[in-house]
């Protein structure tokens, strides 16, 4: 996963921008990166490294202009690290584009070799640049019947080719000098949101970016939209279309903050539902219910409320480590775990015990985690999964990219049990998630499901 945060008529547009995707730095931690115009020029600065640390005040000072793009990256296509930092700029048919992106195309590896036959180069190997350099292939595409404000005619009918060649998950903002274009698939895969604040539109992945800025949040923009913004206002083309809709259900299970709203709902309401459903299937007779935090708190008071059991921290996090699922390697994600927990002998030591986490992807985690609490005197642990087993790879953003990292889909529950160590282990129903949404047949849950919305065009998407 990745974040996205965009400013457009603002004199403090790569501040708030800063602000912005420092408040989606769970959705990315390997690089962060800012583009402005200020009608002139586009100036960019992407570093490695989270957000504090790796962007300064002189950085800053040099992203002049009213309207800014910015980004948080977690690799899901092309190499991890900074290499591949977004936004992405390039000289295009429309002059200097820069984009960030948020979700993976399946048929980047077809498209990418096409275009580099037809002798266009690439500088990076993640999928955004596809986004531009479709651009720079100079293609326009306009739909029948479609009418097209006077101010547009001379961007959005290549927006649409490339739009028109792309398959897969995509929240995206376009930074022109003079304007801003955000787009979202016609499956809606992944959030991107509207606020307000005073004359400033913003666009986000998630709503949490507003109230960092006491902004307010507008509304999402509509699966298939494509708004365009200048200096005149701000125009809506809603003319992609898709069979359905395929919002990401794994956003409400582990990304996106509690406090946010995406997908018309508040994720924590959502969170906690999980857990109170998969208290109703489980039969576990405990002491206490603890959470493996963060992204464990919300369902576990679920749970813990409708079993009336005591609700208790039995693993304290350290909040200056980061998100161990989404480090690239196992051997960086094993060495997070001991980093940033560590066990509440005070709550755990003689007791019955459950132990509430948001998934259990590759096993590992979860292993270190449940040694942990055997060393700290935990009588009994019963491991909850507050979702169903993750037994596809994602093809739309998530790095689950091959069968074989996904324990479920290698062991049955039984024998993952024995393998992390615990007395059970039990995860939520896929009906069960299914009811703690709304529309749930707007969502995509393939990686629980195998039922993928979209064609995978390409064996290899996640990475090359």
């Amino acid at each position: 996963m990745c974040g996205i945060a965009g400013v457009f008529n603002s004199p403090y547009a790569s501040e708030y921008v800063f602000f912005m995707i420092y408040s989606l730095q769970h959705r990315g931690q390997e690089s962060v990166g800012i583009s402005s115009s200020d009608g002139g020029d586009i100036y960019t600065i992407k570093k490695s490294g989270r957000v504090l640390e790796a962007i300064k005040q002189e950085d800053l000072e040099k992203l002049k202009g009213n309207i800014a793009i910015a980004h948080v990256r977690y690799s899901t296509a092309g190499n991890a690290g900074g290499a591949n930092a977004q936004p992405i700029v390039k000289e295009t048919p429309l002059g200097k584009v820069a984009v960030v992106h948020n979700g993976n195309l399946v048929n980047f590896l077809t498209l990418r070799k096409e275009l580099e036959n037809k002798g266009i180069n690439f500088e990076y190997n993640s999928d955004t640049e596809l986004f531009l350099a479709l651009l720079e292939e100079g293609k326009t595409f306009i739909p029948e019947n479609l009418e097209i404000h006077p101010r547009d005619k001379e961007v959005l009918p290549y927006i649409l080719y490339v739009l028109s060649r792309v398959k897969g998950a995509y929240s995206l903002l376009f930074l022109f000098k003079d304007r801003l274009i955000a787009v979202r698939d016609p499956y809606g895969f992944r959030p991107l949101v509207i606020g307000r604040k005073d004359k400033a539109i913003l666009f986000a992945s998630e709503s949490c970016a507003f109230d960092i800025l006491e902004a307010d949040f507008w509304r999402e923009v509509a699966p298939g939209e494509i708004l365009i913004l200048d200096e005149k206002g701000i125009r809506s083309y809603r003319i992609l279309n898709s069979e359905r809709r395929a919002k990401c259900i794994f956003e409400f299970v582990y990304f996106a903050r509690p406090d946010s709203y995406i997908f018309e709902e508040w994720v924590y309401n959502v969170r906690k539902e999980m857990g109170k459903q998969l208290a109703k299937e489980d039969d576990v007779e405990a002491d206490v219910v603890i959470p493996v935090p963060d992204s464990g708190i919300v369902p576990a008071l679920g749970y813990a409320e409708e079993k009336n059991i005591p609700f208790e921290y039995g693993l304290i996090r350290n909040h200056y480590v980061g998100r161990s699922f989404i480090e690239p390697t196992p051997e960086l994600r094993n060495l997070r775990v001991l980093m940033k927990l560590s066990p509440n002998r005070a709550v755990l030591k003689g007791k019955r015990i459950v132990v509430i986490d948001d998934s259990l992807v590759r096993g590992t985690t979860s292993k270190r985690i449940v040694s942990m609490l055997r060393r700290a005197g935990a009588k009994e642990i019963h491991m909850r999964i507050a979702s169903p087993p993750v037994v596809g790879p994602c093809y739309y953003g998530i790095d689950t990219p091959t069968k074989e990292e996904l324990i479920a889909n290698r062991m049955p529950i039984e024998d993952i049990a024995k393998f992390i160590g615990v007395d059970s282990l039990k995860y939520l129903s896929l009906e069960g998630l299914r009811q703690c949404v709304k529309n749930v047949n707007e969502f995509c849950d393939a990686c629980f499901s195998l039922n993928y919305p979209v064609e995978i065009v390409d064996l290899k998407p996640s990475k090359i």
